[in-house]
């Protein structure tokens, strides 16, 4: 066996090939969970029953005058579970509740032989309700002491200590919102019943395992009588983790009953108000720097949102706690963690898990601390990277901590950055209502699921008779290139063309127990799998090459189709040819493989141990443009560097970069999720529940040039190929657009003084920002004089 990182000189990794299904998306060949249906005869349509309160009590329900709709077959209700009725993992989230805790909450699912059938029928039910106090915010929920879960502390050094005889101690508070991960495809999944009894699910799932397991126990079957599979997803982010699960339950459970296939699909609005966003976070914070302005204590407390149940809230809360010091040593350190409950929907898994979260607090301490320490926001961060042999608060060695070093002065210099900051202090100084901010953040992210257990996986690879290759692994697609990156890996670890190697679809009955495609881990997991399962294979062909070329096994090399003696390429021998020999040699050219993370361990109670297998590192530097009389803004230029590793498919790897850095910018800058907080009848009600309320990245907001480059010679010890993951830590990137407003607006004001800025920064909040500078500077003028209490 190779070592996992090493790769073969004339591999398929690293070569810039296109994603594997993009000549089908772009002509409509792809096919998703929802194209499925129409195959199907006798289908039938899910249309849920969603409650006009944010908490209530169901204290009727009638089904009668649904069933006398034309086209509705049959009304689910909890009485026709036959298993456990609840979609989690953690017992708290009834599948058909009979205490509505949230505005949309599905009571009751219509079945119709059409969707406007389902859809009428649902009209028909006739629910009633008890109306229940609810709380809407998070600040309600702090108040009222309505917290759920684990409550977690990060600790290190003496944060008594760290304050005491400080030269420089600073407090505040702030509050950003969440993420709508709107993904193209909505929730969908479709299920029916095979001859055997065995149900079969067609899932839009991040995680078909724990839709598997989920289904299972809601139909009080075992694990081995579901089968799902995952053909593709269009968009994921995390969203569909945890939340498509009890979908596929309604769907299986609907083809149980009737006998007949099920087609669920959530259309948009009922997306955006069942299912679950990024967690708005609340932190208040104290901070001490010594006299040079280096970190020298942290306390916080960080209290997130999560929704009306805990569904990944916990895990998302400890990965806040871990990336609260970014890229920053903090010797001592006090962060509380806990998890608001709200009547809203159950907050879940979103790109970054967490991290996104954790790094925006201490970003924004440095941005708002800088101009009080008389240091530029960028130096600040730069006196307080990582060095090597220095350690987290939760007790992991920075790997590799030089590296973000080099990564931040090789853009500092590609980036043209110290000409650009003078040119902006230039132009705002001739501009007196159009101010230019510039602005560079970094980001250090950990990757591995910090629940030890699923950093594992699985792969079949199958090498056919005439040398053709079928792999499948545990791995879901989204979109994100996984299915394209483990073909290379599998091309590669056999030495056959690309085009030799096909992919099946992602099944529980292939490949079980498997971990969600989530934390960035999937091509270190799936691709060590297959890695595993190739070298099984080639090591059988190997015996059997040896003795046709007359050398040791151990000196055989398969590549380019061919399989030659070590320094002898020219006396190859076809590999199809080898394979069809060593079948008649009854070979086995099939194998599973196995690859778990090594080095791993982490006490979630104490938040101490090694979690991560390695940090990525990156950084951006944004310049924007505020308008003065309108806060509207626009981005100039972005220009990125970011550590991939070796990267395995670099084509995919920096659309990865440009996505995450869009997305993370769209979060904190655009984005803003409102619920109705008011005592009116529609309380709790998601007031942006479209694309028409709820502003998302477009072109017309992508940067005028965008600079993205993969840092070289940067290969990673122990992970398949020298990579490293690219999925979530490009999105912290957009730290730095928001960082960049922030020293826009300042510029509106005198130097010197700490600037807040609210988050989403949407125009109008850049807006009120930039007011408040323009206020400052009036106040400084000579002889104005301010009231006490302006």
């Amino acid at each position: 066996m190779t070592s996992l990182h090493e790769r073969p000189h004339n591999g398929a990794v690293g070569d810039a090939v296109p994603h594997e299904s993009a000549s089908a998306h772009v002509t409509g060949h792809a096919l998703y969970t929802d194209d499925l249906g129409v195959r199907l005869s006798n289908l039938l349509h899910a249309w849920p029953v969603q409650a006009p309160h944010a908490h209530a009590r169901v204290t009727r329900m009638d089904v009668s005058q649904a069933l006398n709709v034309g086209g509705v077959v049959r009304v689910l209700t909890a009485a026709d579970v036959p298993g456990a009725n609840d979609a989690g993992v953690k017992g708290d989230e009834a599948l058909f509740p009979t205490e509505v805790m949230f505005h949309g909450h599905a009571v009751a699912w219509v079945l119709g032989d059409s969707i406007d059938a389902a859809r009428l029928g649902a009209l028909a039910v006739e629910v009633e309700y008890e109306p229940l106090p609810s709380l809407i915010s998070i600040h309600d929920a702090i108040a009222a002491e309505s917290f759920q879960g684990a409550q977690s502390t990060l600790r290190r050094g003496d944060i008594a200590l760290g304050f005491e005889g400080a030269a420089h101690t600073f407090e505040g508070e702030f509050e950003f919102g969440g993420q709508e991960h709107f993904y193209l495809e909505t929730n969908a999944a479709l299920a029916y019943v095979d001859e055997a009894g065995q149900i079969f699910i067609q899932s839009s799932t991040q995680h078909p395992s724990e839709t598997q397991e989920i289904t299972a126990h809601v139909l009080g079957l075992e694990a081995s009588q579901v089968t799902v599979q995952c053909l593709r997803m269009g968009g994921g982010f995390g969203g569909k983790e945890m939340q498509p699960h009890g979908f596929a339950a309604i769907a299986a459970l609907g083809s149980v009953l009737t006998g007949r296939p099920v087609r669920l699909r959530l259309n948009r609005t009922q997306d955006m108000t069942m299912t679950g966003k990024r967690h708005p976070f609340h932190a208040r914070w104290k901070v001490a720097f010594d006299e040079g302005g280096k970190l020298r204590a942290l306390s916080a407390t960080l209290t997130s949102d999560g929704g009306w149940s805990l569904d990944l809230s916990e895990p998302v809360m400890a990965r806040a706690l871990c990336h609260i010091d970014n890229a920053y040593y903090v010797p001592h350190v006090e962060v509380h963690g806990r998890i608001a409950r709200t009547n809203k929907t159950s907050q879940t898994a979103f790109r970054g898990f967490g991290g996104p979260q954790g790094m925006l607090v201490i970003e924004d301490i440095l941005g708002r601390c800088a101009p009080l320490l008389g240091l530029e926001a960028h130096e600040l961060r730069r006196l307080n990277f990582y060095q090597p042999g220095e350690a987290t608060p939760y007790g992991q060695p920075v790997r590799h901590a030089e590296r973000l070093e080099d990564l931040w002065a090789q853009l500092m210099v590609s980036g043209n950055f110290e000409a650009r900051h003078q040119a902006v202090r230039a132009f705002n100084d001739a501009h007196p209502h159009t101010k230019r901010g510039l602005a560079i953040t970094p980001v250090k992210f950990g990757i591995s699921f910090n629940f030890t257990a699923y950093n594992q996986a699985g792969a079949l690879v199958h090498v056919y008779k005439d040398g053709s290759v079928l792999i499948n692994h545990g791995g879901t697609e989204m979109g994100q290139g996984l299915h394209t990156k483990m073909i290379q890996v599998a091309a590669t670890a056999l030495g056959v063309p690309v085009n030799w190697v096909r992919l099946a679809p992602t099944r529980t009955d292939k490949v079980p127990n498997t971990s969600a495609t989530a934390a960035s881990s999937g091509a270190d997991l799936n691709g060590g799998a297959i890695k595993n399962a190739c070298e099984q294979i080639k090591e059988r062909l190997s015996d059997v090459a040896a003795g046709a070329l007359g050398v040791h096994p151990n000196d055989v090399r398969f590549e380019g189709g061919l399989v030659f003696p070590l320094g002898h390429p020219d006396k190859g021998i076809d590999f199809k040819m080898l394979v069809k020999d060593a079948y008649h040699l009854r070979t086995q050219l099939w194998a599973a493989g196995f690859y778990r993370t090594p080095g791993l361990h982490w006490d979630r109670v104490a938040m101490h141990g090694e979690p991560f297998k390695y940090f990525s590192y990156g950084a951006a530097i944004t310049e924007v443009e505020v308008d003065g009389f309108s806060g509207l803004y626009r981005t100039r230029r972005v220009d990125i560097l970011q550590d991939v590793g070796d990267s395995l498919s670099p084509l995919i790897d920096i659309g990865q970069v440009e996505g995450g850095y869009v997305q993370g910018a769209g979060w904190l800058t655009l984005e803003e999720l409102r619920w109705d907080e008011s005592d009116g009848p529609n309380r709790g009600r998601l007031s942006t529940q479209a694309a028409s309320t709820y502003k998302l990245p477009s072109f017309s907001e992508m940067p005028e040039v965008f600079n993205v480059a993969l840092m070289e010679r940067a290969t990673e010890d122990g992970v398949v190929y020298g990579s490293k993951a690219v999925g979530e830590p490009p999105l912290m990137l957009g730290i730095s657009a928001r960082e960049a407003l922030r020293q826009a607006a300042a510029a509106f004001g005198p130097v010197g003084r700490e600037q807040f800025l609210g988050s989403p920064a949407t125009p109008e909040t850049v807006f009120w920002a930039l007011e408040e500078a323009r206020q400052a500077a009036a106040a400084a003028q000579p002889g104005n004089v301010v009231a006490a209490d302006d």
